[in-house]
């Protein structure tokens, strides 16, 4: 049974990278394959190699453990910038590791571990859309970020975070009837949480507005 490793790459924290961890390790169960290791990151792609842990955590663990198969879902999990991928594939190459892509089906070295030259071609070529595809997507944000701007500007619309709301004495006392009892009475901030539930800092705000 071949022993592969798996890579899986998400930009940012509010993606998660499971949905490729579980597709790649189901197909490389139907393949027969063994997987030896899962590196997952949140990080951009777009980031250099020597700048991505999990880059350098695979590097050294194919090398140590001879592995011979990287996988991953698409191109672009590898990196969106075009040069700083095409130098972990070279790597990869030089250390008779072949990358298998899943999407395209594609695989840079053949059976003998010889250079497959049509798939790095096709891999160049999907690095550039991916990268190409990074670059549009930041200039749409930077238009639509200056749009909003502008619109702001123009119909007089306060940007920034909104003033703090603060509650009215007659609020306070409407809400927090209890609190305020036991305020009254002399009982410490700590005791009037534990018997009532109301954090620390909300009966402290309650306390500061009755006594004004």
């Amino acid at each position: 049974m071949d022993k592969v490793v798996i890579l899986a790459r998400v930009s940012t924290d509010k993606q998660q990278y499971e949905r490729q961890i579980v597709e790649l390790t189901d197909y490389c169960d139907r393949m027969n394959w063994e997987v030896s290791e899962v590196f997952a990151n949140k990080v951009s792609g777009a980031l250099k190699i020597e700048e991505r842990e999990e880059i350098q955590n695979l590097v050294a663990y194919v090398k140590e453990n001879r592995i011979k198969r990287v996988v991953c879902l698409e191109i672009s999990r590898i990196g969106r910038n075009t040069l700083e991928a095409l130098k972990v594939i070279q790597f990869l190459t030089d250390n008779g590791v072949s990358l298998y892509v899943k999407n395209y089906n594609l695989e840079t070295l053949d059976g003998n571990g010889k250079i497959n030259p049509i798939t790095n071609l096709i891999c160049t070529i999907l690095l550039e859309i991916a990268s190409m595809e990074r670059l549009t997507i930041k200039e749409r944000m930077e238009s639509g970020r200056k749009q909003y701007i502008d619109h702001c500007r123009k119909e007089g619309i306060k940007m920034g975070r909104p003033s703090t709301y603060r509650k009215s004495k007659e609020e306070y006392k409407a809400q927090y009837p209890k609190e305020i009892a036991l305020i009254r009475k002399g009982l410490s901030l700590k005791n009037i949480s534990a018997i009532t539930g109301t954090a620390i800092n909300t009966i402290r705000k309650i306390r500061d507005t009755v006594s004004q």
